[in-house]
């Protein structure tokens, strides 16, 4: 879509406007590109059945959900706003999410991982990862201004769909950071990068993550989401109100935090049976 400068910078203008993040920019743009080189032409010269063409060779190719629903968005956003051809984007099917429980360790499986984390920035950023429920990309992009030891809290600046939310901060946690400040001292991002002025790069973490894995002797594949599950199901086994994780959580709908009642084992093990309130003898006394 290089050479398509007048339509790359009016589809950027739509998405600044409608202040969609950087990120996500990027990820629109590049994949409005591809779908442009795959027809060998401008992208606004193809149609909803050149559309289809492409989604079907995607699904041929093995691409995954989450990255065929990304390409989707683009293209939704690309007809719809930028062309402005409103009667398209419904025309444009997103792929069904396959219906699979989340991935989550025990407490002991916590316990194992976490201090089998090499190194002390990715311990304590993988740590804080579980400790407040965090994604990865909000957990790298802490600063130390950010935590609020007189409130007790984490703030969370332009987390999923650019929004800004408040996390908890446990005692046992702010202990491990001050301990990890004295030694790391970290000037403005809490888990700075090789350069101080950046970040830690989220591959950092995820690389920790299977590292960890191996070194604890876990079957199950750890990544900084498994965490996060993990944070969301053990608070509702605890008995917190799944309305608070889904604020924690920073979900905007309570239908995606309820999918943690089908992992978290004491829900199931607390619920009675219809069976018990019943008086029956199935099998006659031996």
């Amino acid at each position: 879509m290089a050479e398509l400068s007048p339509l790359r910078r009016r589809m950027t203008e739509d998405m600044t406007v409608r202040n969609l993040s950087p990120a996500t920019q990027r990820s629109y743009l590049h994949a409005v590109a591809k779908f442009s080189q795959y027809f060998g032409c401008s992208p606004d010269r193809l149609d909803i059945e050149d559309v289809r063409t492409y989604q079907v060779q995607l699904v041929a190719r093995g691409i995954s959900w989450p990255a065929l629903n990304q390409i989707v968005c683009a293209l939704r956003f690309f007809y719809g706003v930028t062309l402005g051809r409103s009667e398209l984007p419904e025309r444009i099917p997103y792929a069904r999410e396959p219906r699979k429980l989340p991935l989550v360790l025990s407490a002991d499986e916590v316990v194992r991982f976490l201090e089998a984390v090499p190194g002390l920035k990715s311990r304590t950023a993988l740590t804080t990862a579980y400790a407040a429920g965090l994604r990865a990309s909000e957990a790298v992009r802490l600063k130390v201004s950010d935590i609020d030891s007189s409130r007790m809290m984490i703030r969370i600046e332009e987390g999923k769909g650019a929004k800004d939310r408040y996390a908890m901060l446990s005692p046992q946690l702010l202990t491990i950071l001050r301990g990890y400040w004295r030694l790391v001292q970290p000037p403005h991002w809490l888990f700075p990068g090789r350069d101080e002025n950046r970040p830690i790069d989220p591959q950092v973490l995820h690389a920790a993550c299977r590292s960890a894995c191996k070194a604890a002797g876990l079957a199950k594949r750890v990544t900084v989401h498994t965490l996060r599950h993990s944070f969301a199901t053990h608070l509702l086994e605890a008995g917190t109100d799944i309305r608070i994780i889904q604020v924690l959580l920073g979900h905007s709908n309570l239908s995606t935090t309820a999918r943690y009642t089908r992992v978290a084992s004491t829900t199931i093990r607390n619920t009675a049976s219809p069976l018990d309130r019943l008086r029956l003898d199935v099998v006659p006394p031996g």
